[in-house]
């Protein structure tokens, strides 16, 4: 296992997520800070579904800058301010300084835990499909909408903030599939 390429391509496909959320920052402000986690779920679930219905229809119908590329990337800032949002509660707007700050924490974190689950596991996510990627997020989504049913309480199993956690690493590692590894 070569855990110093990992983090060089987890740094590779985070500097592409997070160029897209500061310049979607630039444009909107802090607008999301009015959104419920769960209806950040909800718009998590929009993307994943997209991914899944490209995958199983192919390219033909894709529109002009459209593609399973910017859904992954979507996929990871919205866990990302979901994080956020879990942490503050929604509310009022917050500085673009203090947004940056809070994307980097929770994307720093999620990303402890992968690195500590790819040395248990040994990389094994190299020899996945991204489909494969896309099944596991979709899975991710419906047990964090049944914990949402269940106001947030778990018996046995992980909370919302690990199940987002697990949904930006497996999408991570679908960008790192896609487009540093090509």
């Amino acid at each position: 296992m070569d855990n110093g390429k990992t983090i060089e391509e987890f740094k590779k496909a985070i500097a592409l997520c997070r160029e897209i959320f500061e310049k979607k920052l630039k444009d909107y402000g802090t607008s999301w800070r009015v959104m419920r986690p769960s209806s950040l779920t909800d718009q998590i679930y929009i993307k994943a579904r997209r991914i899944r219905s490209i995958e199983e229809k192919g390219d033909a119908n894709i529109r002009v800058n459209e593609g399973i590329v910017p859904e992954f990337v979507g996929i990871v800032n919205y866990c990302a301010i979901a994080l956020i949002q879990l942490k503050l509660g929604s509310g009022t707007a917050i500085s673009y300084e203090e947004a940056l700050k809070l994307y980097d924490e929770e994307i720093s974190q999620s990303t402890a835990l992968m690195l500590d689950k790819n040395h248990d596991y040994d990389e094994a996510w190299r020899h996945m499909r991204v489909s494969s990627f896309t099944d596991i997020i979709l899975q991710k989504l419906l047990r964090t909408k049944e914990i949402e049913s269940h106001g947030g309480k778990t018996i046995i199993s992980e909370g919302i903030d690990a199940n987002y956690r697990d949904m930006i690493n497996y999408a991570l590692f679908a960008l790192i599939k896609l487009e540093v590894e090509k």
